[in-house]
């Protein structure tokens, strides 16, 4: 089973109120797309995934969103997550840069696979969809 701890939201300059809302709600997608109720299902996947998602992943390997559709079901999802530091940017209206970091924790907890990660999300009229994301291996970092 796929579990989270140690959520803590930032905001970046220039703070609005209406920044607020949105890096909670997209923090709450991303946090999502690491559930297995959502990695096993395609249509939660299809939803969650802009048309043009592409991602980098944390093995440098590319992936496009029919080849997440068509493998990350598949894909055994009994990782216990470790996901901190959520950072937002907006980049244009509509657009949105989060950045966070994250690691798996082993039954005895300890932390490996730690990964600074970057996703753009992209408002769309069915609501928000991760366009781009990329993974990126990190020296460890002990949650705070």
């Amino acid at each position: 089973m796929l579990t989270f701890t140690g959520f803590s939201p930032k905001f970046i300059h220039p703070m609005t109120d209406s920044i607020a809302p949105t890096l909670t709600e997209l923090q709450s997608l991303e946090v999502e797309l690491h559930r297995p109720a959502a990695r096993k299902s395609r249509e939660r996947l299809n939803a969650l995934l802009h048309a043009d998602y592409l991602e980098f992943g944390r093995s440098g390997r590319r992936y496009t969103k029919t080849e997440i559709l068509d493998r990350l079901p598949l894909k055994d999802a009994t990782t216990n997550v470790w996901a901190d530091n959520f950072e937002l940017r907006t980049l244009a209206p509509g657009i949105a840069l989060l950045t966070y970091l994250s690691s798996h924790v082993l039954p005895d907890g300890v932390h490996e696979r730690h990964t600074l990660r970057t996703s753009i999300w992209q408002l769309a009229e069915q609501g928000w969809q991760m366009r781009f994301h990329q993974g990126t291996p990190i020296q460890p970092c002990p949650p705070e």
